[in-house]
């Protein structure tokens, strides 16, 4: 199987102190590279206003992942996990072309 490239971008809750937010990223980096992904880049992007509220929350702190991979299995778990966590609003998944 060939391996591919994709980006995850997930919003962190703005009220989350900075510790827990790293380390919620760092949790989430390593779901990634424990189940078989290579990551390329971690980073905040920004906090931004929301269009419209978010479980009550009108603004969050958006976090960017690139990873190449040749198998589903950390973008399963990562998604999987992500909407257990209570601290990450909403997250997205692209396939990169290469």
């Amino acid at each position: 199987m060939e391996t591919r490239k994709y980006e995850i971008t997930y919003i962190i809750r703005p009220d989350l102190e900075e510790s827990a937010k790293s380390d919620l990223v760092d949790r989430f980096d390593k779901v990634v590279t424990d189940n078989g992904a290579t990551l390329v880049e971690s980073k905040d992007w920004s906090t931004r206003r929301f269009a419209y509220p978010i479980a009550k929350y009108t603004e969050g702190t958006y976090h960017v992942m690139t990873l190449t991979t040749d198998t589903d299995q950390p973008l399963n778990e990562f998604d999987r996990l992500a909407k257990f966590s209570g601290d990450i609003l909403r997250h997205m998944i692209v396939k990169l072309d290469a």
